[in-house]
């Protein structure tokens, strides 16, 4: 099994910085895509940053000069530098990742439990 684990999330006020973290652990062969994605209450999950394993970036244009996605392949892990917040960031954050594990051939999107991020004006 693969798990994924972030941390990072919390209140800031606008303009502030945080930064996630999402962690794979697990029975991990490799890793292609890691990427973030937010949901507000009622609304469809959104992609807003994604990494290829090598490196290639791309970013919602309403994050665009203000987020930042990197990996750590060593490390299994993503993270996302968010700067400038605004008020309407403020969702749940969810990683995810597509995984080949050892059990076998097939790669599987395996996702995050969500950590909260409150931008305050």
């Amino acid at each position: 099994q693969v798990q994924l684990i972030e941390s990072g999330g919390g209140l800031v006020q606008a303009g502030g910085s945080l930064r996630l973290s999402c962690a794979a652990s697990g029975s991990i062969f490799s890793i292609d895509g890691m990427g973030w994605y937010r949901q507000a209450p009622g609304k469809q999950r959104e992609l807003v940053a994604g990494i290829t394993s090598g490196g290639s970036t791309n970013y919602a244009d309403s994050v665009k000069g203000r987020f930042t996605i990197s990996r750590d392949n060593a490390k299994n892990t993503v993270y996302v530098q968010m700067n400038s917040l605004k008020p309407e960031d403020t969702d749940v954050y969810y990683c995810n990742a597509v995984v080949a594990t050892h059990a076998g051939p097939y790669k599987y999107m395996y996702w995050g439990q969500g950590t909260q991020v409150t931008v305050s004006s």
